[in-house]
């Protein structure tokens, strides 16, 4: 009998679920474009919106009926792309229980909505639409460098187990990030499908690593347990490195021209990066001059040595650093075929982009730059993907 009565009791708690949604339709994308946000609230004091598609400082009031429903609709349509928002209820914030869709960045849950629009548009890039699907895969692999059983996401392309050989993409992240962070935050796999399904990029395999040499996998997700994921550790004493991401990187190349169907040689490897990523892409690619034909740093966090202190210019430690001249002269010696810079107008790393582009631009050194609006945020690092995908492995 008591068995019989817990299970019920289980079966009504699952039902449960079926009858507590949201009573409100939250967002609500209008026919003219505009986008409603509603949150049943009738106890709230003030309610307030957040999101990345207002104007600063980001948050406006939401105004409450007689229900106690509050609302807010944008007074411009949005143009077709993938938008993040929270609400915050008396100055607490708080996701929409309307809205199931959400990511993390970093320790940050928002909820997420993409405005699709016409073909070819970044909110038609990065929906799932009705072409041929990659699949992705969490992948583990041993590292000898850093002594580590580590996992990583590979995306391999529509037909891949019908295919031939591929080209691959190694695709990293930013501080805070892991090897999920491209996948959900970045949208690889949709971006990815879009463009090899119309022909704008070629079918390729996309590895994104995790870029923190001390760790297995994404928080929770290995076995030093469930701590709080920050930029700084969260206070958790995570294990030390036993080498760094530059120095390791080959053992993820190895694994991958081992256990998948891979194009090898320097012409069908790409690295590219975001902000960390980019600084692991900028190093990665000039310690192994060999390897990648395609170079891409997006926002990257450029670090250089020589001999100086933080307050020397890095256009100065760069032109003054002897072995930092010596594996650009190299790298560029080997002809590689694209090497291609971009970052937002307001990003914080804005200036010292600048002076890696002097001192290419002194050395002679070809590139190709890409400037955009805004500043260190998915919302350009997506562009940029889509946009560095249609132009490798031609």
């Amino acid at each position: 009998m008591t068995l019989a009565l817990v299970a019920m009791g289980g079966m009504a708690m699952a039902q449960q679920a079926l009858f507590t949604r949201a009573a409100v339709k939250s967002p609500e994308i209008n026919a003219d474009g505009t986008v409603t946000f509603r949150l049943s609230a009738p106890k709230a004091v003030t309610v307030r919106l957040s999101g990345d598609f207002l104007e600063a400082p980001g948050n406006v009031e939401m105004k409450e009926d007689s229900v106690g429903i509050w609302s807010y609709t944008t007074p411009n349509k949005l143009e077709p792309e993938l938008y993040s928002y929270n609400f915050i209820v008396n100055g607490m914030r708080y996701l929409d229980p309307s809205n199931i869709y959400m990511n993390r960045d970093v320790a940050t849950w928002t909820n997420i909505f993409i405005i699709p629009g016409e073909k070819g548009s970044k909110g038609d890039l990065y929906s799932v639409n009705a072409v041929p699907h990659g699949n992705l895969s969490k992948v583990w692999y041993d590292s000898p460098t850093l002594k580590l059983t580590r996992r990583m996401t590979v995306y391999t392309p529509a037909g891949y187990e019908k295919g031939k050989n591929y080209p691959v993409l190694y695709l990293l992240h930013g501080a805070g990030g892991d090897e999920n962070a491209w996948s959900e935050l970045g949208r690889a796999s949709q971006i990815l499908d879009n463009l090899i399904a119309t022909g704008k990029a070629k079918p390729m395999i996309v590895v994104m690593t995790n870029g923190n040499p001390n760790t297995a996998a994404a928080p929770g997700e290995w076995d030093f347990g469930m701590y709080q994921p920050s930029m700084g550790g969260g206070g958790v004493q995570l294990p030390q490195a036993a080498a760094s991401m530059d120095a390791s990187f080959m053992d993820v190349v190895n694994y991958i021209e081992k256990n998948y169907k891979v194009a090898k040689g320097k012409a069908n490897r790409a690295i590219c990066g975001l902000s960390m990523g980019g600084g692991h892409s900028f190093q990665i690619s000039k310690r192994y001059p060999d390897t990648f034909d395609y170079v891409g740093l997006f926002s990257a966090a450029i670090g250089v040595g020589g001999g100086g202190n933080n307050n020397t210019p890095l256009l100065e430690r760069m032109n003054n650093d002897a072995e930092f001249n010596q594996q650009m002269a190299t790298m560029f010696g080997k002809k590689p075929k694209l090497y291609w810079i971009a970052i937002g107008k307001t990003d914080f790393l804005y200036e010292s982009n600048k002076a890696l582009r002097q001192y290419l631009d002194g050395k002679g050194y070809p590139y190709e730059y890409r400037e955009t609006d805004g500043g260190h945020i998915w919302r350009n690092w997506r562009i940029y993907l889509s946009e560095f995908a249609q132009k490798i492995f031609k």
